[in-house]
């Protein structure tokens, strides 16, 4: 199999679960598909939890020392968020998604209600930040990228598919419109792989298990109606975090 087949099967998934979620998710009355999302935003949060525990990973610890990944953590995801936010990426995703749902409307001479444009931006800006952020996406990708093949996006695609259907019953098309970030995303990522090799160690990984779990509790929240934290803005502390880990264990 070439390499970006697991991209490439990871965007048909979320397509097909896409469409099963709308046509299904009209007949739902708006209580039932709100109890789909809150259930959706409990299992994202399980996720979330699974992977930050790798702050306690030990071969992290062996190379930054016991008390310096929560640490590095904080700096990733405070670094993240001021780049982030200066960078505007939060607002660039919700602008991306307004221009894909007002482009795909006009050219299927549809006019769509402020309600309807804003139930796309969440779908499209919700389902990538799920989608996209996470270690499966990133160890996936790269491992597809270094020929070790696609084992976990294929899984990912599998879980992805069914969180789809989920997503899609309640937020619609914007759901769909989020294979545009797994192509950028994931496909950097492979390209990146097959370009750079190993560039990870097994400390850098698990600094970007952890704060991709934080991240993904922030997603959680919003799925939860708890909080709209701007998740899209802390994005950055993913490239912090295994830049920190590096900094850290060459200076101690």
């Amino acid at each position: 199999m070439f390499p970006g087949v697991g991209t490439v099967v990871n965007m048909g998934t979320v397509l097909v679960g896409t469409l099963v979620g709308v046509l299904v998710g009209h007949r739902l009355r708006q209580r039932t598909r709100d109890v789909v999302t809150d259930a959706l935003g409990l299992v994202t949060l399980l996720i979330a939890a699974s992977s930050a525990t790798s702050i306690a990973d030990r071969r992290w610890a062996a190379d930054v020392g016991s008390s310096a990944p929560m640490l590095i953590v904080l700096g990733s995801l405070v670094l993240g968020g001021i780049t982030g936010s200066v960078l505007g990426i939060e607002e660039r995703l919700e602008g991306f998604g307004a221009w894909l749902q007002s482009a795909l409307q006009r050219r299927s001479r549809t006019v769509g209600t402020g309600s309807d444009r804003q139930r796309f931006i969440e779908g499209f800006v919700t389902s990538s930040l799920v989608f996209c952020v996470g270690p499966l996406t990133i160890l996936g990708a790269i491992n597809d990228g270094l020929g070790k093949g696609a084992d976990q996006l294929f899984l990912k695609a599998a879980l992805d598919g069914f969180a789809s259907i989920a997503f899609a019953a309640s937020l619609g098309w914007g759901v769909a419109a989020s294979i545009v970030s797994l192509a950028v995303v994931q496909g950097s990522l492979t390209v990146l792989g097959a370009v750079l090799g190993d560039v990870l160690s097994d400390a850098q990984i698990a600094s970007l298990t952890a704060t991709g779990g934080l991240l993904l509790v922030g997603v959680a929240l919003r799925l939860l109606r708890i909080k709209q934290l701007p998740v899209g803005d802390l994005l950055p502390g993913l490239v912090f975090a295994p830049l920190l880990t590096l900094l850290v264990a060459a200076v101690r």
